[in-house]
């Protein structure tokens, strides 16, 4: 997720997606927060309207606290990482956050870094929504409600040059990095499973907590490449000045989805018809566009849309 903590391996950029304005606390700033970094500035809420009819379907729990509170994996450009500061959490799907809270008529929403599988168990208690990059798959939708915002592929990224030789059409027997808890984890588990069953080598499979932690290891020779979503893999490779790059097509395209508690129906209503009024007035596509994952973007906010897994 985050813009590899390469440190001089990569020497990315990381200032110029920080956010100025944001606490520093290891949340989001607040809803008046405009960013004026030189490469991708927070997107500024303060011209999107609240909507009446949704914020009535604000839950009081809520709508008491006025804020919206956000679980996300601060790893991942461009969805969700760290600025400058090491702790604020920006990306597209923290203004998300900050966007869907203020047509629901709350005062702020806010993003806090949790390790991706603590996630989903910590939504209705901790967390209201989780918007960290979740594929939908049907074990998800069996866990929470999952809000469909983006059509999201993965891809492999290799070192400059690939310099393993790393052929995405024949992965058996090489090295790959990928998150814990993520679709590709459980992709590449199971192309390990194909190649066995074949009579070829199994894939070493390196699960890591952050993606840093993978994107480092790529860079550093250890693995022959990394697995993670397309969004990912462009924007972190166009931002590690060609450290990381892009090898092969888009596979396995699926949509991604806003994680609500299960039980609570209204909070899901509030946020699905919030998703949705922000694409049916372009400021979804606007969000995503600093971070060039506008062509990302749906037109409809459907709720636990049916996925083959």
């Amino acid at each position: 997720h985050a813009l590899f903590a390469l440190a001089a391996a990569a020497a990315l950029p990381l200032a110029a997606c920080a956010d100025p304005t944001a606490s520093t606390n290891g949340t989001t700033g607040g809803s008046n927060a405009s960013g004026t970094s030189s490469a991708t500035a927070s997107y500024d809420v303060s011209q999107i309207p609240t909507v009446a009819e949704i914020a009535n379907l604000v839950p009081d729990e809520v709508k008491a606290r006025d804020v919206l509170r956000n679980g996300a994996s601060a790893d991942y450009a461009p969805g969700e990482f760290r600025a400058s500061d090491g702790q604020t959490v920006v990306g597209y799907d923290a203004d998300l956050t900050r966007a869907l809270a203020k047509v629901m008529g709350l005062k702020d929403g806010t993003t806090s870094h949790a390790e991706f599988p603590t996630i989903i168990p910590s939504i209705g208690t901790k967390f209201d929504v989780g918007i960290s990059s979740f594929t939908i798959n049907s074990e998800r939708e069996q866990q929470t409600n999952m809000i469909a915002y983006v059509q999201v592929g993965s891809a492999y990224g290799v070192a400059q040059g690939n310099p393993k030789g790393f052929d995405p059409a024949q992965p058996c027997g090489k090295t790959i990095g990928v998150q814990t808890g993520t679709a590709q984890e459980e992709y590449v588990n199971k192309l390990s499973e194909e190649c066995v069953s074949a009579g070829n080598e199994a894939i070493t499979v390196m699960p890591h907590d952050v993606q840093t932690s993978v994107a480092t290891k790529v860079v550093g020779g250890q693995y022959d490449a990394t697995l993670a979503d397309s969004t990912v893999i462009g924007y972190t490779a166009a931002l590690s000045q060609g450290k990381i790059e892009q090898i092969g097509d888009v596979i396995e395209s699926a949509p991604q989805g806003i994680a609500v508690n299960k039980q609570d129906a209204a909070l899901t209503e509030a946020v699905q018809k919030a998703a949705q009024y922000l694409m049916d007035h372009g400021y979804l596509q606007q969000i995503l566009a600093p971070y060039g994952a506008e062509g990302a973007a749906l037109t409809t906010a459907e709720l636990n849309p049916q996925v083959n897994d």
